[in-house]
């Protein structure tokens, strides 16, 4: 049986932050349950810091939005 190769909790982040859609400014999103699995609350939310985009929380997804511009909520 071939063994898989799990990646670090930052790896899983990096990857994860090299999308399109980050270079782009546009949105990413993970579910809650692979962000605690495969790296952590905390790890995620350093990352968001770090690169001064936002984070939300809406059900079981962590949403990013990878642009550090003002948010308005519109309803």
């Amino acid at each position: 049986m071939a063994r898989r190769n799990i990646p670090s909790p930052k790896q899983w982040m990096a990857q994860w932050f090299r999308a399109k859609a980050v270079r782009n400014g546009g949105v990413i999103r993970r579910n809650v349950a692979d962000v605690n699995r495969f790296a952590s609350y905390k790890l995620l939310l350093a990352e968001v810091r770090r690169r001064k985009f936002h984070l939300i929380r809406c059900g079981g997804q962590y949403i990013v939005l990878c642009n550090p511009g003002t948010i308005k909520i519109l309803r």
